[in-house]
């Protein structure tokens, strides 16, 4: 289904228009409410009582957080609260603040008028997957201090606060958007729909109100670098791939166990009993939405059976791929036969990223190719570890200021991001390509064919976390030229 023409206006549109109109016209009251007690948050001294004082007069607020406050997930074992401030001298202000700032979060959406059947459902089943990645995240770092765990929370609870914020809109844009994308399973396509309507992505604008409403570090690093190895981030990134796997019908089995194992990798704990941990998990979160009055959420949590299932997928650790030189020069060889016999281009590619994978010691290598109107690199053929994820997600855009890809097409050169991180790197590297990419390094090298480029071949050694070095890219540009020489002796004239 094509987007409607309403929306050919809408390439002026960006970050900066959609984060200024949800926080001066869509979501004022939230906003305005974050603002404060993030204002509050750097004043120890009168903070608990004016925090009491500001959430006086909203009595649908007081409620909830007296409720919460009493509820098992929060209740300390003392007597029953019956005032915010004495809630706050029993829990301590960073606590009170996020259950503030969770409530109005909740009833500013839930509460939208005039929605759609499509944009509503949209909106729930969003809302309740965040609400359960805040709870899992929250229990992954049990062990650490409650500041901490209460962060993670807010910071997994918000995650996806630029797509809720847009679908709670209501607005023509958000329509046809969901029309549009509910006759399409390609998540690729997905996205390009998405930055179509809005002029950005949905990460971007999340971090766009982020950054606007003065919300904490934690927030804002795991939207900017999700790929950190810290346990906050890592728990919030785990925490909410797990609880978008356990909502997806059918259930990727092998993607939700391999996320499992990483989980109780990092909690150094036995997958069956992390499963435990997250039954009773679900359980809790169920009686706290409750407690925030958003019953309506219940029936969209993930569901804690699919846990019990036997995933019967057993990940085994990650294939540790040595550089071999018998595998480089064996495949070196047979390039230079396809050469010869002026192979087709399958065969050129599908040697060349073998020789790549097995004979430079990669983890996954791929070939994308240049759209027809040369605006976008999109997947081709891709081997290694996750090949289907990157072959369904691994989409590069090219307008963006200061484009990697784009200068390695356009000087037709190899490059080596050898420390994504560094100063040298950091301006090429965008949020969406910080996700894409390997946090350890990566090489690229443009892919031709009588010196026009026709793609990018992408390696790096994302599932190992192993860092790459310049014999190495040494190896994969030797690769890459003789693709090159092969191509343009079949295809050129």
């Amino acid at each position: 289904m094509k987007l409607s023409n309403n929306q050919s206006n809408t390439k002026s549109k960006g970050v900066d228009y959609w984060t200024k109109r949800i926080s001066d016209q869509e979501m004022p009251a939230l906003c305005s409410t974050v603002k404060t007690l993030e204002k509050l948050a750097k004043d120890d001294v009168s903070s608990l009582s004016i925090l009491g004082k500001s959430v006086m007069h909203d009595n649908a607020l007081t409620s909830r957080i007296l409720r919460v406050a009493n509820s098992a997930t929060y209740s300390k074992g003392v007597s029953h609260v019956t005032t915010v401030s004495r809630a706050s001298v029993v829990l301590g202000f960073d606590t009170i603040r996020n259950i503030c700032i969770t409530a109005k979060l909740l009833s500013s959406l839930l509460e939208s008028e005039g929605l759609t059947p499509g944009v509503y459902q949209r909106l729930i089943k969003l809302m309740a997957r965040a609400f359960q990645a805040a709870m899992l995240a929250k229990m992954m770092l049990r062990d650490h201090d409650e500041e901490l765990q209460e962060e993670v929370f807010i910071a997994s609870l918000l995650y996806h606060l630029g797509e809720s914020a847009f679908w709670s809109t209501g607005c023509e844009e958000a329509v046809d958007l969901d029309a549009s994308m509910a006759d399409c399973e390609d998540p690729i396509q997905e996205k390009a729909m998405i930055r179509e309507v809005l002029g950005t992505s949905f990460n971007t604008l999340s971090l766009g109100i982020a950054r606007n409403w003065g919300l904490g570090d934690v927030l804002l690093k795991s939207l900017s670098n999700p790929n950190q190895r810290t346990p906050e981030i890592r728990s919030i990134y785990l925490a909410n791939q797990i609880s978008e796997l356990l909502a997806q019908e059918p259930l990727p089995a092998e993607l939700l166990q391999q996320r499992l194992k990483q989980t109780a990798d990092m909690l150094d704990i036995k997958v069956d009993e992390l499963k435990g941990r997250m039954i009773r998990c679900s359980n809790a979160t169920k009686k706290l939405a409750e407690a925030y009055g958003a019953k309506v959420l219940v029936e969209h949590l993930p569901n804690p059976k699919h846990l019990t299932k036997d995933l019967n997928a057993k990940v085994d650790a990650p294939v540790i791929r040595m550089p071999d030189m018998n595998e480089q020069l064996k495949k070196l060889r047979e390039l230079t036969n396809c050469a010869m016999v002026k192979a087709d281009f399958n065969q050129v590619i599908t040697t060349t990223l073998e020789g790549i994978l097995t004979g430079v010691g990669v983890d996954r290598c791929g070939v994308l190719l240049l759209s027809p109107n040369r605006k976008r690199l999109q997947p081709r053929v891709v081997l290694g570890d996750g090949a289907e994820q990157m072959k369904n997600e691994f989409i590069i855009t090219l307008e963006q200021p200061q484009c990697l890809f784009c200068d390695c097409i356009e000087l037709k050169q190899p490059m080596f991001v050898d420390e994504p991180s560094s100063p040298k790197w950091r301006l090429y590297m965008d949020d969406d390509l910080k996700n894409k990419t390997s946090s350890t390094g990566f090489m690229i090298s443009p892919l031709l064919v009588e010196q026009k480029v026709i793609g990018i071949i992408y390696a790096d050694r994302d599932s190992t976390d192993r860092k790459l070095d310049q014999s190495e890219f040494d190896n994969f540009t030797h690769f890459s030229q003789l693709a090159n020489v092969c191509l343009s002796a079949a295809m050129g004239h």
